[in-house]
């Protein structure tokens, strides 16, 4: 097997790995040169040095971009070097287990704002006044204005309130969870975008540089063969 000594780490590498300098984007070649001056367009690497480069090429975008990284750009940043799905890392920001309080919390929210609630509560309200106006003859145990159910409504409203708050608390809790992972997926496409540019452009001025050679190679053998007629023409 063929093989080539990179100018970048001095080591070999297959031949079927080599990258030419002059194939390399400006912009990329530019990063690689602040860390390498003395690597040119005649210079060469190998893939997964340039590849290490684009890495190192979007974060230093994204510090550009964003400032500080911060635990999120870091774990993205983590899932493009080792090639892995950034739903891995996902699911270890999922919301903990909620406890007990908050999972009766969020039932009580569910019931409370529901039609059924409404239902009973009328129902109740109902029974209740009919029970001390109609049949007990405005003698029973709440007579009007009702003092008892008055003061059973405000003690309901006060403990409902600081309960639904609470259920609110932890879906917002939630919510900011989902978008933290949004924003971790999106930061993620957004950079295999643009690595995925530069992957395409190396490939396009590899053709156009393979082109012009094949024409370099079409034009001299062309050459030839009009010398080689000349000759035996004469």
């Amino acid at each position: 097997m063929k093989e080539f000594i990179s100018d970048i780490s001095t080591k070999k590498f297959s031949l079927a790995d080599k990258v030419v300098g002059e194939s390399i984007r400006p912009t990329l070649l530019n990063f690689i040169q602040k860390e390498y001056p003395d690597f040119c367009l005649s210079k060469s690497l190998s893939v997964s040095e340039l590849n290490f480069f684009r890495g190192k090429y979007v974060s230093n975008y994204l510090i550009q971009e964003i400032g500080e990284l911060g635990e999120l750009e870091n774990t993205v940043l983590t899932s493009l070097e080792n090639q892995s799905t950034i739903t891995n890392k996902v699911t270890e920001l999922d919301v903990v287990k909620p406890s007990f309080g908050q999972a009766l919390a969020d039932k009580v929210a569910s019931f409370g704002g529901s039609w059924r609630f409404i239902v009973i509560f009328v129902t109740f309200m109902a029974f209740w006044i009919l029970l001390n106006i109609l049949f007990l003859v405005d003698k029973g145990f709440d007579p009007y204005p009702f003092i008892l159910l008055n003061l059973i409504l405000s003690c309901l409203a006060a403990l409902q309130a600081p309960v639904i708050m609470m259920s609110q608390n932890r879906q917002e809790e939630i919510d900011r969870e989902r978008e933290r992972k949004d924003y971790m997926i999106n930061l993620k496409s957004e950079l295999e975008l643009r690595m995925l540019h530069e992957k395409i452009d190396h490939l396009m001025l590899n053709q156009q540089q393979e082109l012009i050679d094949l024409q370099k190679a079409q034009s001299e053998a062309t050459n030839k063969i009009w010398t080689l007629l000349e000759r035996t023409s004469k």
